[in-house]
């Protein structure tokens, strides 16, 4: 069964582009849109975080912290950020615990890869709570950014 609306969000800790830990429990007090992603220089991942990208200041606005992970490697991860000008985190779930832990895991991807992470939005309220929780089926859907900036919004 997965995360629903309600749920205390995992805590973890990963590493982004930098090679620095980052902590879920160090946003204690804010706001942060979790997005996980399936795979780095991919069509629909890539426009979706350029739309992130794009819209980074309305998240700011709204008093929200975006992170963006992957089962992708920090220097895959490096180097997509780099490229694109990514302005928020990327952080690398190489070993899958954290999408297991939300329940956003394919188990068979595509091209024969397993356990690639389903696209899926969290919002993470500040008491660590979740308030929004969408977990994609399809690879080429997008999240609800309207509902995710509603939630925002309302929290």
């Amino acid at each position: 069964m997965g995360l629903k609306k309600g749920d205390i969000a995992p805590l973890f800790t990963l590493y982004n582009t930098d090679k620095k830990e980052i902590s879920l429990e160090s946003y204690r007090g804010q706001k942060v849109v979790l997005l996980f992603f399936p795979l780095a220089f991919t069509g629909v991942c890539t426009q979706e975080l350029c739309q992130i990208r794009d819209e980074k200041s309305e998240y700011e606005s709204l008093n929200a912290t975006v992170l963006g992970i992957s089962v992708d490697s920090i220097f895959s991860l490096e180097k997509f950020k780099e490229q694109e000008g990514y302005n928020f985190d990327l952080l690398s779930d190489f070993n899958k615990e954290v999408s297991q832990a939300y329940g956003c895991i394919y188990e068979d991807f595509a091209f024969g890869m397993q356990g690639v992470s389903k696209r899926s939005a969290f919002v993470v309220d500040q008491e660590g709570m979740i308030q929004y929780c969408e977990v994609l089926e399809k690879p080429t859907d997008l999240p609800n950014f309207d509902e995710i900036k509603s939630t925002l919004v309302s929290i």
